[in-house]
């Protein structure tokens, strides 16, 4: 455990944020990848959904598919090489019902993502 980030990190954070232009695009792109997996879930029988307000993934409950969400996002893996986030590395509890869905990558690999899982989940529902 440590109390702060190392110096070098914390003078690369400041430069960062000075990356106006680069952070702009990022925060666009986000908005197209939310939106296209806010659109796609449900045409996959994810319909209950916590929608990102603030951070990049979508919180998905499965439970009406498992009650093993590790074992859901290996076999996904699997089959379609789209990785996802099992919801037990976030809650030890309620986690088995829920998977976690990143969209901070590029939006043709948001594209091809939701192309490779939507028959896959849809053959589930």
């Amino acid at each position: 455990l440590f109390l702060t980030a190392p110096t070098l990190s914390q003078h690369a954070g400041l430069v960062a944020m000075d990356c106006v232009d680069e952070l702009e695009g990022h925060i666009a792109r986000y908005a197209v990848n939310r939106q296209l997996m806010l659109d796609a879930l449900p045409a996959m029988g994810l319909t209950k959904i916590a929608p990102p307000d603030g951070a990049f993934y979508i919180w998905a409950d499965v439970a009406h598919l498992t009650d093993d969400a590790m074992a859901l996002a290996e076999q996904l893996l699997l089959d379609t090489g789209v990785a996802t986030a099992p919801g037990i590395d976030f809650d030890p509890v309620e986690g088995r019902h829920f998977m976690r869905f990143s969209f901070a990558v590029d939006t043709p690999q948001v594209r091809e993502a939701i192309a490779r899982m939507t028959p896959w989940f849809q053959a589930r529902g």
